[in-house]
Formats: C-alpha cells, sequence, structure tokens
C-alpha cells in the first residue's frame, strides 16, 4: 500500500494595498473644493437646466462641457442611507452614523456623506438635514465633517457663482486603502511551501504540457485542472526587465539604492517567466539572456534576489516565446 501524503493546510494572511493618489484638479472641481474651504457648496448647471452637486465637467447626457457654476444651500433632504454599526479607520465619525444619500437643496443630484444620528430609529427618507462644517478646512469634501438632522422645509434656489476664490485648490491627495485576508489557494499553498524549503515547484497541465510557476491551479488557455507538480529552476533567464530610478514606497525602509533593475525571469522549465530583482552585477550591464540564480537570505522564505551565473547568455530562441 503506497501512504498518500496529505495536501498542506492552505495559507492565510492579512494584507493592506495602501498608496496615495494624486490628481490635478480642473476648473469645476477647483471651485468645488476651494468653496467647501470657504464654506460655500457649488454645482454645476446642465444643458437641461439641472443642478449637479457635485459637480462634473462634462454633461453625462449630452457630454458637453460644463462650466455655468451656482450655489446651493447647505441644507438638503436625505434621499436613502444605510447604518454603520462599526465605523473602520479613516471613516467620517468614530461613532456609529449612517451613510445617507443627500440632495442639497437646489440641487437635482444627490451628495454621500455620513450622518450624525443617535441611532438608525432616528434616520429616514425625507429626514432634513444640514452640514456640520468641519473645525479645520483644507479644500477636501472632509472639509464637510457630517450632516445633521435640522429642523426646516424651505428651499433656497440655486444662485450663480463665479467660482473665483483666493488661493483655489488645483490639486489633492487621496489615500486609498483596501483591508482584507488573502488566501493563495492549494496550488500556491503547495508553491509557498516549497519556496520555504527552497525549492521552486510549478505544475504541468495535462492538455499543452506548459509549466505554470507560480501554479495557479488551472491552466488558463487550456481551461483544466493542473495537479502534476514539476520542480523547475532553480537557474534561468532573463527575458524582459525594467530599471527603477525612484525609490517607490514599499521599498522606502528597505535598503535598496536607486538604480536597481527589475526582470522576468524564465526559469529553466518553467512555460512562462516570474519577476525578481538582479544584483550583483551593474544595473547597466543587465540585459536580455542573462543567465541568473536565485540568493537567498538567511532564514528568507523565497529569493531576495537573482545574480548572473556566469554562464554565457542564453541564445534568444530559447526564450522568445516567454517574452
Amino acid at each position: 500500500m503506497t501512504a498518500v501524503t496529505p495536501p498542506p493546510e492552505t495559507l492565510r494572511a492579512p494584507l493592506v494595498v495602501e498608496f496615495p493618489f494624486t490628481r490635478s484638479l480642473g476648473p469645476v472641481q477647483s471651485a468645488f473644493l476651494t468653496g467647501l474651504r470657504e464654506r460655500t457648496v457649488l454645482g454645476v448647471r446642465t444643458e437641461a437646466g439641472e443642478v449637479l452637486v457635485p459637480p462634473v465637467e462634462y454633461d453625462p447626457a449630452t457630454a458637453a462641457e460644463l462650466h455655468e457654476l451656482v450655489e446651493v444651500a447647505p441644507t438638503g433632504t436625505v434621499t436613502t442611507w444605510a447604518w454603520n454599526p462599526e465605523p473602520r479607520r479613516g471613516q467620517p465619525l468614530a461613532t456609529p452614523f449612517a451613510w445617507v444619500l443627500v440632495r442639497l437643496d437646489g440641487a437635482a443630484t444627490a451628495l454621500l456623506h455620513a450622518l450624525d444620528a443617535p441611532g438608525p430609529e432616528a434616520v429616514r427618507t425625507g429626514l432634513r438635514v444640514r452640514i456640520r462644517w468641519a473645525a479645520e478646512r483644507s479644500g477636501a469634501i472632509t472639509d464637510i465633517a457630517c450632516f445633521e438632522p435640522y429642523e426646516s422645509t424651505g428651499e433656497r434656489e440655486p444662485a450663480p457663482h463665479d467660482g473665483r476664490f483666493e488661493d483655489p485648490v488645483t490639486g489633492i491627495v487621496a489615500p486609498a486603502r483596501l483591508d482584507y485576508t488573502y488566501s493563495p489557494g492549494r496550488a500556491q499553498t503547495r508553491y509557498l511551501h516549497g519556496l520555504a524549503e527552497r525549492r521552486t515547484v510549478g505544475e504541468r497541465c495535462p492538455s499543452c504540457a506548459k509549466v505554470y510557476v507560480p501554479p495557479r491551479g488551472a491552466c488558463p488557455t487550456c481551461g483544466v485542472a493542473t495537479t502534476d507538480q514539476v520542480e523547475v529552476g532553480p537557474r534561468g533567464t532573463v527575458t524582459t526587465f525594467c530599471i527603477v530610478n525612484i525609490k517607490a514606497a514599499h521599498t522606502a525602509n528597505l535598503d535598496l539604492e536607486v538604480p536597481y533593475v527589475y526582470a522576468h525571469i524564465a526559469l529553466d522549465g518553467a512555460g512562462l517567466a516570474l519577476h525578481g530583482r538582479i544584483a550583483g552585477i551593474p544595473y547597466d550591464e543587465v540585459r536580455m539572456g542573462l543567465r541568473v540564480e536565485p540568493v537567498w537570505s538567511e532564514g528568507g522564505r523565497y529569493p531576495d534576489h537573482y545574480r548572473p551565473t556566469g554562464e554565457p547568455d542564453a541564445d534568444y530562441d530559447t526564450y522568445k516565446e516567454l517574452l
């Protein structure tokens, strides 16, 4: 009887994707955000006469450029809502609140923001609310701290506004962050366990015979499961590469001096290339066809980088299908 080795436990790990998104502003968005800094809410009038808040620079119905700015009231009506019992980091309020769509008086569209309310029983469609301004404002949507209930029935008509303010906001930096739990699945779990043993293990498609590294559990070309494990490498060939001249945020705390090289590396026996950093050679001497091998840091679970093996460069015909 042949002993069957049980598959390794599927790995899971928390993962955070975070980066700052920097963008410049056109005249309409600039006026809108600068207006918030000055406690003024601006919308834009469409060709059909509707006022859009937040404003856009092109008519969503006709694609015509929009530039007629109008001021709307800081009061409005809740059109729909959802209760948030557990606020997360970076959300407008630290205590439970409602996400609401508010149609400000004079506007035809609704603005999404937070409503400060004692509980879901205090929120309803049709509730009258007003803006609570932040104590310190910089020209961002967060200049609206939140909405709060407000007993008022009168609606103010939008008034023309030239959109001119001193020291206008011309650009913003919006932080983007995604927190989630990543599970690589059975195929990549085996691959990661192999790396911990300083082995690179891929999976071969039973139909086209291509060896995928890292394995995906199925062949994306043939659509069949890949269960035949194949050890590849450890040496490989540089197929393409780029020279990095700007230190990225994720390398800020690492000892990586720019410029450095990241490359696609076709490991011997693999049917596609993976990427890795090239070191042990001046950056301007890295080239297509360079033969490389992995360098493992002490206690590392994956190669720290790849270095030249000293072998002659690979012939182009041996890796041209892996570019």
